[in-house]
């Protein structure tokens, strides 16, 4: 978790394109590309079960890319904190 907002119970990842298989810019190694299968189907696979952790414990995930703008993560991370 990158931010939490613990009363809002809103938990923030800021997840990296590569780390994390972007749909828009996941790139794919060529080099040892099993293994680098593996690791990042692995992160995604992380990733969901993290979400539904901590949405079992009353969180609401809020999941960024860290390609989006700024001001746009900013004000749909407000939206949930205020909802």
């Amino acid at each position: 978790m990158d931010i939490a907002f613990t009363r809002a119970r809103v938990a923030v990842f800021v997840d990296g394109c590569f780390w994390h298989v972007c749909p828009e810019h996941a790139t794919r190694p060529a080099a040892n590309s099993d293994w680098w299968f593996r690791k990042l189907t692995g992160n995604q696979a992380r990733d969901v079960a993290t979400n539904d952790h901590l949405a079992a414990l009353g969180w609401r995930v809020v999941r960024i890319w860290e390609h989006e703008n700024p001001a746009e993560a900013a004000d749909r991370i407000a939206a949930v904190v205020r909802s």
